[in-house]
C-alpha cells in the first residue's frame, strides 16, 4: 500500500467513525416553491449579490440587452455561436466566439451568455458549456456579463440543479458556478471586484410563454 493510498484509508476510517456520509433526514432534494415563487427568490437572491437583474418578457431580449450596454457605455460584447437571432442587437457590436485569445476576450466590453440551470435559494447560475454559453474563458475573462435565463430553467435547490445536469450528461463537462459578480476580500475586509471574474453580472430573468 502507498504512502497515499495509507493516508486515504484513515480519512475514510475517520469519518466513518464519526458517522460521516450520513445524509442527516432534514436534507432537501425537492424544493416547494412553485415557478413564479422560484423566479421571486432568484431574482432576490441574485440581487443580494450586487448583480443588476431585470425580469423581462421574451421579446425583450435583445432591447434589454442594449439597454444595459449603453448604461455600461459597453460596445463590443462576444457571443458564442449559438446566441439566437432574437437576441442580437444592432447597436451593440457583437463579435462571434471562435477561440479568441484571452488578450483579445480582456479587449471586449463584455459577453453575452444563456445558461443551463439556476438555482433560486442560492441565487446561482450554472453554465455547462451549451452552445448559447461557449467556453468557460468567455464568462470569466470580459468585465461585464449579461447572462439571460429562462424561468423553466430556475429551480429551487441544489440537488435539482445537480439532477437536472446528470439527466442531460453534463456532469463530466467543466461546469462554471456564478453567484454574483467576482468579489473577493483582503485581511481588512476591503471588498474588491473583478479579480477572477466580471465585476458586472446583468441577469435577464425571461418570462418563457411557450
Amino acid at each position: 500500500m502507498s504512502a497515499r493510498e495509507e493516508i486515504l484509508r484513515r480519512i475514510a476510517a475517520a469519518g466513518s467513525a464519526r458517522g460521516e456520509g450520513t445524509e442527516p433526514s432534514s436534507y432537501r432534494r425537492v424544493g416547494t416553491l412553485d415557478a413564479q415563487e422560484r423566479a421571486a427568490l432568484f431574482c432576490e437572491r441574485v440581487g443580494d449579490y450586487r448583480a443588476d437583474v431585470r425580469r423581462i418578457e421574451d421579446a425583450q431580449i435583445a432591447d434589454s440587452i442594449a439597454a444595459a450596454c449603453a448604461t455600461r457605455s459597453a460596445r463590443r460584447i462576444v457571443i458564442p455561436k449559438g446566441v439566437p437571432p432574437a437576441w442580437r442587437s444592432s447597436s451593440v457590436e457583437l463579435v462571434e466566439d471562435d477561440g479568441l485569445s484571452a488578450r483579445a476576450l480582456d479587449e471586449l466590453d463584455g459577453v453575452i451568455t444563456a445558461c443551463t440551470v439556476a438555482i433560486a435559494e442560492s441565487g446561482t447560475i450554472v453554465l455547462a458549456g451549451g452552445s448559447r454559453e461557449g467556453r468557460r474563458a468567455l464568462s470569466l475573462v470580459p468585465d461585464l456579463h449579461l447572462c439571460v435565463v429562462g424561468e423553466r430553467q430556475i429551480v429551487e435547490l441544489l440537488p435539482e440543479a445537480v439532477a437536472r445536469l446528470e439527466d442531460g450528461g453534463l456532469t463530466r463537462r467543466p461546469l462554471t458556478f456564478i453567484s454574483g459578480p467576482s468579489a473577493t476580500s483582503d485581511i481588512e475586509l476591503s471588498r474588491v471586484e473583478g479579480v477572477h471574474g466580471p465585476r458586472d453580472l446583468v441577469v435577464l430573468v425571461v418570462k418563457e410563454t411557450t
